[in-house]
């Protein structure tokens, strides 16, 4: 089966490892998490870093904002926030007799929702609109999001103090889960002495517009799926919602991010068409998440990482020539 074409101009790999060599001399030791991150990025889809404060979360949202010529907005999420701190309130002027809408931070190309587990579930769902239709709606008004728009949220563990859990429609809007954990001994000497003089942070410049990356966004979209690898992703779903150990399983919108982050992958890895190991590569963080374990599978210490693991060892995946053609 052929291949058909697909934009893939010669100067997206160049500024992707760019963005990936600028990002990483600010999160040292985790070129595979920031690779992942770009991943989402390019497939349109939001990401929630979890992990235990101190780590890097939001210095890596802050260095991949800091690559792109893209507006940028922060929201502290604390357990008094309200929705209208996130979306934006209309502001009545008594001298005019009007409304004025006041744009709040989530009206940005790239939007960091720090700690968003500490606010309360109410003001969590005010994002929901955003994240999967890319718009708000205030006071009855609907207000389009800027292109491209890209949420990345961090989360603390929920045993910490002052957290609540997200719920399961949200997590579901999430493409991917990502944890960057504690470097390496030599890593984190690494990190000292880059950041003794100067915060790396601080000489990082922009490397691509905000209409290069709506425009890779096209492009990946256009990456070639053939049937067979679309018939693995859907069995993996389907044994998913059928495993004893689970609640509830990988839903379509799940399959679906799964498909296009296989996408992006194939194009950061300048092809045009996605291979077994792109599926493979992306499976644990963007399906591991989305699935809720039962009781007893929880009490027995099993995890979302390892059943996705378990269901990719099941399945038997294709193998495919370099035009995308079954062998």
């Amino acid at each position: 089966m052929s291949t058909p074409s697909v934009f893939h101009d010669d100067v997206a790999p160049e500024l992707l490892n760019r963005v990936l060599s600028r990002v990483g001399s600010v999160i040292v030791g985790k070129e595979k998490e920031i690779r992942l991150a770009l991943i989402s990025m390019l497939s349109g889809g939001h990401i929630l870093l979890e992990d235990v404060p101190g780590v890097g979360k939001t210095m890596l949202v802050r260095a991949i904002a800091a690559c792109l010529g893209c507006t940028f907005g922060r929201i502290q999420f604390t357990y008094d926030l309200m929705p209208g701190d996130v979306t934006g309130t209309s502001i009545y002027h008594p001298h005019s007799g009007s409304f004025e809408f006041r744009p709040g931070p989530v009206l940005s190309n790239i939007v960091l929702a720090d700690e968003i587990n500490r606010a309360s579930p109410r003001t969590q769902s005010a994002l929901l609109e955003a994240m999967e239709e890319r718009k708000v709606t205030v006071d009855g008004t609907t207000y389009p999001l800027p292109r491209p728009f890209l949420l990345l949220a961090t989360q603390n563990p929920l045993h910490f103090e002052g957290t609540y859990r997200l719920p399961e429609a949200q997590m579901d809007r999430f493409m991917m889960r990502l944890s960057l954990g504690y470097p390496e001994p030599a890593q984190e000497v690494e990190l000292l002495t880059r950041m003794q003089l100067e915060h790396p942070l601080d000489a990082i410049k922009p490397v691509m517009l905000a209409e290069e990356m709506a425009n890779m966004q096209r492009a990946v979209r256009g990456v070639f799926v053939d049937e067979s690898i679309k018939l693995a992703l859907v069995q993996v779903a389907d044994a998913s919602r059928r495993h004893p150990n689970v609640q509830l399983g990988i839903s379509p919108r799940g399959t679906l991010a799964w498909m296009n982050a296989s996408q992006a992958s194939a194009y950061m890895a300048g092809r045009s068409y996605v291979i077994p190991d792109d599926i493979k590569d992306t499976a644990v963080p963007v399906l591991a998440h989305r699935l809720m374990l039962n009781h007893a599978a929880l009490l027995a210490g099993a995890s979302g990482e390892e059943l996705v693991r378990e269901l990719l060892q099941q399945l038997v995946l294709p193998v495919h020539s370099r035009k995308g053609g079954r062998l």
